[in-house]
């Protein structure tokens, strides 16, 4: 079975509204630039909790996957990935209705 919210990240990150990677992401939180965090069940806790932190801090939603790295840099095309921020507001919002459901699966 397809994972549509593995295809969906992918499409995502073919329209330029994906961010690669714990600095990218950090950076665009900070400016108010990203809607949505994604973390692959393998990242480690100091980047779990710092995450945590912005989540409290500028309140963008941050979720622990059941993803690995490898898979979701296999969905986006790149090598092993940890966290990803999502920079548009609707595909941030479809997104989380997709993991919701796969939650629910």
């Amino acid at each position: 079975m397809v994972d549509k919210f593995l295809q969906f990240m992918g499409l995502i990150k073919r329209a330029g509204k994906l961010l690669e990677g714990y600095n990218k992401c950090e950076e665009a939180i900070r400016r108010n630039r990203v809607y949505f965090v994604i973390m692959s069940q393998d990242v480690s806790k100091n980047t779990w909790e710092k995450f945590l932190n912005y989540n409290d801090k500028y309140k963008v939603p941050v979720v622990k996957t059941i993803y690995t790295g490898e898979e979701i840099g296999s969905a986006i095309g790149s090598s092993e990935i940890k966290v990803v921020g999502v920079t548009d507001k609707n595909m941030s919002k479809a997104l989380m209705n997709l993991l919701k459901k796969n939650e629910k699966l």
